[in-house]
Parts: C-alpha cells; sequence; structure tokens
C-alpha cells in the first residue's frame, strides 16, 4: 500500500483511461504554480476587512515566516489564519471565496498537475489551507468532489481565527484525514510537491512529486475548465509582500489624487476635462469619427449614443471624448456617484412603458448616453444588449468603452458603489479609450422593418468584433446572482444554483 520516497515526477504519471480512478492533490505547490497562499491571505484580508486589516496582516506576515520556517509549517499557517479571520464574519468569508479568489487561483493553475487531475473520474484535494477559503473554487470551478481543509472555529456567525482540531492539515494530519474520508478505499494516484505530503502520499496506489518550477507556464485561458465571465473584489493583481506593502503605502496618496481628479471632471468645463486629465494622469484615447451635435432649432431627435459597459464612468469618458456634457440613462447609480457626477444622470424604473417615455424625452432635448447591458464586466465578453433603446430612435451611434486599471478596479458587485469611481481614479495612471463606430444605417434600424432584438444584437456583435470579445447571453440577474447571491435589486435573496458560470 505504502510507496517508498522519493517520488517520481509528475510528468511521468499517465493521464489516458483514468475516468475509473481517484486522484488527492495538494493545493498550493500542486494544483497551483506558486508554493505560497501568502497572496490569497492577503487577497481576503483586504477584501473583507480593508486597508487596516491588510496592514495588520503584513504586520504579523514577519512572524508567520519566521514560525513557518524555523518552528512548523503549522505554526506559521495558524499565524496567517488569525491575522485575516479573526473578527470576519463567515458570509463575508464565504462571498471573497465565491466571487474574487477563484480568478486569481484560476490563473496559477499548474498544466501538468491539471493534466492529472482532469483525467481522473473521482478528484480530492488535500491542502492546509481553511476549507471556507477554497472550497467554491475548487469545487465550482475545478470539479473536486471532496474538499478536505483546515477548519477554522466560529462563534456566533463570525470566525475566531483560532483552528479546529486536528489543527492545520499538514503532514500526518493530512494523512489521518485521508484515512477518515476514504476508510479501506486505497486512492489511485496522489500528488504533493514538498516532504510534508508524503505520508498521504504513502497511501495512495501511485504517488507523484510536482517539483518546484516558477517558469513554468499557467494553464491558458481558453484551457480553463469554465469561462471567466463574472468575478468581484478591488484588487488587479496578485498581492506579493512587495506589492502588499507598495498597496498600503499607495492608499492615502491615491485617495487624495482620487480626490483630485474627480474635482477637476465635475468643477471644469467639460471641454477642458480632457486636457485635465491628460494633466493629473489619465489617459483617455479617442477613436473614430463622432457625430456633431444636433441642433434643437432643427427640431431633430437627439443620437443615442450605445455604450458597451466597463465602469459607471463611461458616460463620463464619453463626455470628455465629445467635449461636452452628455446626459445618461442608468439602471442604478450610488447618491454620492450622482452628487459629484458632472453630467446629468437619469435612473431606469424597469417598468418598460415609463422608461420608454423617460428617454424618447430626454432624446427630444439632445443627445444621449446608454449602457444597455445593464451592469458592467470587467473580463472580454459582452452581456446581453436590452433592446428597448432600438424600439426608440433609429439614431443609434454604437460606441465602444475599454479602460485599464493597473491597482485597483472601479466597479463592485457586493461592495459600496459609491467608491467605484474614487477606486478608479486611485490608478496611478488610469487609462480609457472610446472608439466611436458608424452610426447605425438606416436599413437596419426598427424604421426599415428590423426587430428591437434583431437591432440590439448587431450592435452588441459589431462592438463586440471592434473590441475582439466575446457576445453572451447573460444578463445583470445572471451576474448578481453569482458574486452577491442575488439578482441585483432590493429584495429577496436567491441563491446560486449549481452548475452556474463560475462567479470569477
Amino acid at each position: 500500500m505504502a510507496r517508498s520516497t522519493p517520488f517520481p515526477n509528475v510528468e511521468s504519471c499517465p493521464s489516458t483511461e483514468r475516468q475509473n480512478d481517484t486522484v488527492v492533490a495538494d493545493m498550493d505547490g500542486t494544483l497551483l504554480i506558486g508554493r505560497s497562499s501568502f497572496p490569497y491571505f492577503a487577497l481576503l484580508a483586504f477584501e473583507v476587512g480593508g486597508i487596516m486589516r491588510l496592514v495588520f496582516f503584513l504586520l504579523l506576515s514577519p512572524l508567520a515566516g519566521i514560525l513557518y520556517y524555523l518552528v512548523s509549517e503549522s505554526a506559521g499557517i495558524r499565524v496567517l489564519i488569525f491575522a485575516t479571520f479573526a473578527g470576519i464574519r463567515v458570509s463575508d468569508i464565504e462571498s471573497v471565496a465565491r466571487a474574487v479568489l477563484p480568478k486569481f487561483y484560476s490563473s496559477d493553475l499548474h498544466p501538468e498537475s491539471w493534466r492529472v487531475f482532469s483525467s481522473c473520474g473521482k478528484r480530492c484535494v488535500l491542502t492546509a489551507n481553511p476549507r471556507i477559503m477554497v472550497e467554491a473554487f475548487l469545487k465550482e470551478f475545478l470539479g473536486a468532489d471532496l474538499v478536505l481543509g483546515t477548519e477554522v472555529l466560529t462563534w456566533k456567525g463570525r470566525a475566531t481565527g483560532f483552528v479546529k482540531e486536528p489543527g492545520v492539515l499538514v503532514g500526518m494530519n493530512k494523512a489521518n484525514a485521508l484515512k477518515a474520508a476514504f476508510g479501506e478505499k486505497v486512492p489511485e494516484i496522489g500528488l504533493g510537491d514538498r516532504h510534508t505530503d508524503f505520508p498521504f502520499m504513502s497511501l495512495c496506489e501511485e504517488g507523484y512529486i510536482v517539483p518546484p518550477k516558477p517558469e513554468v507556464k499557467a494553464v491558458t485561458v481558453d484551457k480553463l475548465p469554465k469561462p471567466i465571465i463574472f468575478h468581484d473584489g478591488r484588487l488587479v493583481q496578485k498581492p506579493s509582500p512587495f506589492m502588499a506593502l507598495l498597496t498600503i503605502l499607495w492608499i492615502p496618496v491615491g485617495f487624495l489624487l482620487a480626490c483630485l481628479r474627480i474635482a477637476a471632471g465635475s468643477l471644469l468645463p467639460m471641454s477642458l476635462v480632457y486636457y485635465a486629465f491628460w494633466a493629473l494622469g489619465v489617459r483617455v484615447t479617442v477613436k473614430g469619427t463622432p457625430p456633431p451635435p444636433v441642433k434643437k432649432s432643427s427640431g431633430q431627435s437627439g443620437v443615442l449614443f450605445i455604450c458597451s459597459h466597463r465602469t459607471l464612468l463611461d458616460p463620463i469618458f464619453l463626455s470628455t471624448a465629445l467635449g461636452r456634457p452628455i446626459p445618461a440613462v442608468t439602471y442604478s447609480v450610488s447618491r454620492l456617484s450622482e452628487i459629484i457626477s458632472p453630467i446629468k444622470t437619469v435612473r431606469l424604473t424597469r417598468d418598460r412603458a415609463a422608461d420608454a417615455a423617460m428617454i424618447k424625452k430626454l432624446l427630444q432635448e439632445g443627445d444621449l448616453a446608454i449602457c444597455p447591458e445593464g451592469t458592467t464586466c470587467r473580463e472580454p465578453f459582452l452581456l446581453r444588449f436590452s433592446s428597448l433603446f432600438a424600439e426608440l430612435t433609429d439614431e443609434l451611434v454604437p460606441v465602444a468603452m475599454v479602460n485599464r486599471m493597473s491597482m485597483f478596479h472601479g466597479t463592485t458587485a457586493c461592495g459600496w458603489k459609491g467608491m467605484d469611481p474614487f477606486y478608479f481614479f486611485m490608478n496611478p495612471s488610469p487609462a480609457y479609450e472610446v472608439t466611436f463606430l458608424n452610426k447605425l444605417p438606416s436599413e437596419l434600424t426598427c424604421g426599415a422593418g428590423k426587430s428591437s432584438h434583431e437591432v440590439a444584437n448587431y450592435i452588441q456583435r459589431v462592438i463586440a468584433a471592434t473590441l475582439s470579445y466575446e457576445c453572451t447571453n447573460f444578463t445583470r440577474k445572471d451576474k448578481y446572482r453569482v458574486l452577491a447571491g442575488n439578482d441585483g435589486t432590493v429584495g429577496e435573496k436567491s441563491r446560486l444554483k449549481p452548475n452556474q458560470v463560475m462567479g470569477c
């Protein structure tokens, strides 16, 4: 039953005809290329507790490192768990584990380990990481049937920061957990990357070691088991110790810079905002030829700009590119965002007749911007376009919006949306690219007999082709059900259905 060490390299493990086999794999350094769980604890600390929790976590990290390397692996991990989890609501931890961490875990998937792991019919992961932190990713994204991890003590819905017996799953604790889960059944394959994995690997019929190779390329996006469409969280990059420290030091400076940039956009004439943004490090690139403004004396209806939706700032950067304020209709925007907005924003009521009448009235007053996806999407996908706009006017100009952020995301599904513009402008040098496409030909509009759905789908395809994005049929409700467990409106929460697209 046992197998002597050292174990053969995972590259020598055959992965054909394994559909009836069971694989048991470690996580850090095995399924993932990175051997350290520090970045994921840091992500969780920041997302559930903000900058002060990240500061606390970073202060305790040197102690964790000393204990990890000089005392025991278990002692070091205990410190990381305490620094991250102590006092945090369990529901907040589960939310971050479902909506934030999978994006970062999936970008570090080891190709050889995944080749073997994905070929087996039954998949088990045995990890020192807290189970509550990794289970959502492993089960929903990698198809794990069983996740055995360190259990965190809770009290009245909050994590205490301490771990349940038998403690952190390392060494013999992993082997004992494997025996308890499988009984007399012997798993066919065991995958690990360090000597503390040898006890559980020796209980498997075959054991394979995953050698440390930082230079190995992670599994590419197109080969991931599920498409990455939705994910949440504020941090753009996976925080190494240096990046975590840099984030802490930058946030006070970045917030002041964001306030200055927002003030410039709100107080200056729109014709000057483009130049003010450039002077303050915000890059705005304009492509294509926008239509001239409609003269009110002509009696013509205004142009409806159909924008892809990246952040709530899309209409503002559209106005910046045009050099004149363009009112925007939106499904939801925070009160703070309305106050600081340099353009007029009008809320949609979700009553089709009322919204149609309101949009028609606004178009009689001039040009108007709308984002028919109804919510933002960070990845190179376009959500389904609502067809309402196509029924109201034939003066349609598609606009492809794309942005770049290096430190912070300017959108959130679970956090306070009032901070969205601040986080976007807190980036050292955020950028927006606004591409004006040709006005929709009259023969492709509803006025020429096309249905509103045909018009909406056509514009979606045109914008997607311009950006090299992929069209989807997902909606606002799909996004919020995955990321927040609700439909994006105030009401009774709905649970995430199994086998949906992963919320990453």
